[in-house]
């Protein structure tokens, strides 16, 4: 086990006897803003929203997504080429000022015998606890010096870990069990899990939607036996996708843009040939993948198009269209990079004929 998982797990021993005692929700600051709302709070320890959960643990990270407008059609999320790529599987957020931290702990003697406080993504702590650390001092920490009064009169926040909910079963999600902890406004921890611009471009990443790839053919959805399907997609339907990421109460923000770069096609069948015979319909200048059909193109191969080379029977081939998108991130301070590529992919029916001529 991880050696912050293990230094967590003595304190929720020692812990446990008022922690696990106390039953109902535990309290936590804000809702989920993963997708796209913003955090708020008031002095008083309440917060905007659904202010006291028992959602502790996820993210108050804003996202907004923008380009792309062109598409009507409905849209899906990436997967990674890479299939060893994952993003971060925990990391620490501000979470409550001085005053709602105190806010929450008065709510804990008018019930103590209902609420908790997350005092990391999987313990909570009553009353007691939360008193003697929080108002009188009394730290179980020693990465943390002592709190008075719950640092009432300071300028910053009260951190606490966030675990990605994609990652809960990984072992690096225990990585950040570290107890709800003072951070000076306008810093980070000094910690391996700080949240960086990179954090948030990851985070993005997995939030990145693209349009269904929707390709044209010629014939449409019904191929003839030996002559080449034509297979394109104007220029302008697929664009930039571009995902910014911020988190509340910090200067940290980062920008993941995904760019549609190559078009594949699997025919659903052994017995095709693609064009070009990789499969792969690289995106023109223009940003159009492959030639639309014209009259008088029958005799030409085209440059992104299958042939098929046995007529279906009563069971349609399954063609699989899948856009390979590039993806960069820019954040904070000039920080940038590069991500893994995503795929998009994309199934319909076609049906194979054994005419051998057709009017086109």
């Amino acid at each position: 086990m991880r050696e912050s998982a293990r230094r967590a797990l003595v304190v929720a021993a020692a812990a446990a006897a008022t922690a696990l005692l106390a039953p109902g929700s535990a309290f936590a600051w804000g809702d989920d803003h993963g997708e796209g709302a913003g955090s708020g709070g008031s002095a008083n320890g309440g917060a905007s929203g659904n202010t006291l959960t028992a959602r502790a643990g996820q993210s108050s990270i804003a996202i907004k997504q923008s380009g792309g407008e062109s598409s009507k059609a409905p849209t899906g999320s990436l997967a990674s080429v890479d299939p060893t790529w994952k993003p971060p599987a925990c990391w620490y957020e501000p979470v409550a000022t001085p005053e709602q931290l105190k806010g929450a702990v008065d709510r804990l003697k008018q019930n103590p015998n209902k609420d908790l406080v997350a005092v990391t993504p999987t313990l909570s702590w009553g009353e007691e606890l939360m008193v003697d650390y929080y108002e009188k001092g009394k730290s179980q920490d020693a990465r943390d010096k002592s709190y008075k009064n719950y640092n009432l009169g300071r300028n910053g926040m009260f951190w606490r870990g966030v675990i990605n909910k994609e990652l809960k079963d990984d072992v690096a999600a225990w990585d950040c069990e570290r107890l709800l902890f003072w951070q000076d406004a306008g810093t980070v921890p000094d910690d391996p899990n700080a949240p960086t611009p990179k954090t948030l471009a990851a985070y993005a990443y997995n939030r990145i939607r693209v349009p269904d790839t929707e390709i044209e053919l010629k014939p449409e959805g019904r191929s003839t036996l030996n002559l080449p399907t034509w297979v394109w997609l104007d220029k302008g339907v697929f664009q930039e996708v571009r995902v910014r990421a911020e988190l509340p109460n910090t200067n940290l923000w980062a920008e993941t843009t995904a760019k549609p770069v190559a078009l594949h096609l699997e025919p659903g069948t052994d017995d095709a040939e693609t064009y070009p015979a990789s499969g792969d319909c690289k995106i023109n200048d223009d940003g159009s993948i492959g030639t639309p059909y014209s009259k008088g193109d029958a005799d030409k191969d085209p440059p992104c198009g299958i042939s098929y080379l046995h007529a279906t029977d009563g069971k349609p081939y399954q063609l699989k269209a899948s856009v390979t998108w590039r993806i960069s991130w820019e954040g904070t301070g000039g920080a940038k990079g590069d991500l893994p590529d995503g795929t998009f992919e994309t199934t319909q029916d076609m049906t194979v004929q054994e005419i051998q001529a057709v009017n086109r």
